[in-house]
């Protein structure tokens, strides 16, 4: 298939910023990102007028004009450093996570027992932080990671986004045979990446998320109840510009007593509820400027 003159051009631009970034010493690269990300927030305005409201719908009067500023403004700065990280994803080893995610060496035992126990997991990070890092993380220290992703418009950069993802985990396209290839990896100690905060376009499930209504997908809980395997949540968080966080929130266990149906609600809505608290407590941490707004209603055929 041939491919568009666009594409060429917007993914030769991406491939010249990426190799210029990783030039250049590490925080140095975060500070034109940050130079970027000013620009965009302040002169610009991307996407500014969009994501105030958003915030202001999600906390109403509580939130002052100031603060709301401040959450989108270092929203936007944290995903220009996690397109930076992106870029350097082939230079993000063992020693690095040592030294820019403190204490994650400590909790990933726990998740080996669990894997160990029940032949896989599947581990759910939100959109905080930079949630890329769990793969890249995980795989340092052994963990066979995978996740599932749709096919981006400009293949040149799906493809691009994909190699980069794959320095820590392996990457399955949406399609036909993707459940199976997803139980198979289940049962042989592979862990499943979701990205739990999605909305998804069809009605699916309906859960109280941020003060509405959410529609999100009930594949997460799906495949743990049928690969009969736990949900870890974790959160990552970013604490300034070069040090990241890991929380590990606690195991959900799927009940093989109840129906699928209810149980895949119940899970689904336990991992929204924990994300719901972690936004709140740190809702600069959080992708605001995500075009599929998670609250925007489905629309009825």
């Amino acid at each position: 298939m041939k491919v568009p003159f666009k594409y060429w051009v917007e993914y030769v631009a991406l491939r010249a910023v990426g190799g210029f970034l990783n030039i250049l010493p590490y925080r140095v690269a975060l500070f034109l990102a940050w130079c970027l990300a000013r620009v965009a927030f302040h002169v610009v305005r991307f996407r500014r007028k969009e994501t105030l409201r958003r915030i202001q719908q999600v906390f109403g009067d509580e939130m002052t004009a100031r603060r709301a500023k401040q959450i989108a403004w270092v929203s936007l700065r944290n995903t220009a450093f996690n397109a930076v990280e992106m870029f350097r994803a082939a230079r993000i080893d063992q020693k690095w996570v040592d030294q820019h995610i403190p204490g994650f060496k400590d909790k990933i035992p726990s998740v080996h027992e669990l894997i160990d126990r029940y032949q896989g997991v599947v581990l759910t990070v939100p959109h905080m932080g930079n949630w890329d890092l769990a793969g890249w993380a995980c795989c340092r220290y052994g963990v066979q990671m995978f996740s599932v992703a749709t096919h981006q418009r400009n293949g040149l950069i799906n493809d691009w986004m994909n190699r980069q993802r794959q320095h820590g985990m392996t990457v399955l396209e949406r399609g036909r045979g993707t459940m199976l290839q997803i139980l198979r990896r289940l049962h042989t100690g592979g862990v499943l990446a979701i990205l739990p905060d999605v909305r998804v376009p069809t009605p699916d499930l309906s859960v109280p998320f941020l003060g509405g209504t959410a529609n999100v997908g009930r594949g997460m809980a799906m495949f743990a109840i049928s690969a009969k395997v736990p949900i870890v949540p974790a959160i990552f968080r970013r604490e300034g510009w070069a040090r990241h966080t890991f929380v590990q929130l606690p195991t959900i266990y799927p009940d093989p007593e109840k129906p699928k149906e209810e149980e895949a609600e119940r899970i689904t809505k336990l991992v929204m509820s924990q994300v719901d608290a972690a936004i709140r407590e740190t809702p600069e941490q959080w992708f605001w400027y995500n075009k599929r707004w998670i609250l925007f209603p489905v629309k009825k055929s």
